[in-house]
């Protein structure tokens, strides 16, 4: 079984890199593989609403940019991770657009499967950005995976997030709640509605 995570940081190897390093080889020590995926630091283009992938599912029509690229690697993958670090108390915005055109274009691929965020930050709105990523799991019927804490990592400087014995520790045990859930439903995904047809609901009549 195979957990995809995403590094939702402009920097590479900076402190989300270390934070889902962690995680990584926590996850080898459990018999799971797992992969990296550096969303890069060029431009990520927003969804526009054009309906174009709700006619010609599983693609963004933008395909300029990483979006596509890591679309294509749910099917091959048990689960997700999506790392980001902290600006102004949110994620980083292109990690945000990343997931709401791939969740959207191409969800049958990921729908079920379990999830988890991490937040990584100086000082504060670790809270308020791990809700924000988490938020489109539970849309997409995805069981989300628990740690001993909030999946958070602190550090402001590169590198900083290997001194924080606590944060790195939380990783770990995500690890572990991961690997356990993986092996204990097989890699199945979650049956959500179970084939129920989506019943919408909208309040302005």
């Amino acid at each position: 079984m195979k957990v995809l995570m995403i590094n939702g940081s402009p920097h590479q190897k900076g402190n989300t890199a270390i934070a889902l390093g962690e995680i990584a080889k926590q996850l080898e020590k459990n018999g799971i593989d797992s992969e990296i995926v550096w969303i890069g630091n060029q431009p990520v283009r927003g969804c526009i609403a054009c309906g174009h992938c709700s006619l010609h599912p599983g693609k963004c029509v933008f395909d300029d940019d990483i979006c596509n690229r890591i679309s294509e690697k749910f099917a091959v993958s048990d689960a997700l991770v999506v790392g980001s670090p902290v600006y102004y108390g949110q994620p980083n915005g292109a990690v945000q657009s990343i997931i709401q055109r791939a969740f959207y274009s191409n969800g049958a691929s990921i729908s079920g499967k379990p999830a988890a965020a991490v937040a990584v930050c100086r000082r504060g709105g670790a809270t308020a950005s791990f809700e924000a990523l988490t938020m489109p799991f539970q849309m997409m019927n995805m069981p989300i995976v628990t740690s001993q804490y909030w999946n958070i990592v602190y550090g402001g400087a590169p590198g900083q997030a290997s001194l924080d014995t606590e944060g790195l520790q939380t990783m770990r045990a995500l690890a572990n709640n991961m690997a356990w859930l993986l092996k204990a439903t097989g890699g199945e995904p979650a049956p959500g509605r179970a084939g129920e047809p989506w019943e919408g609901m909208n309040f302005i009549r």
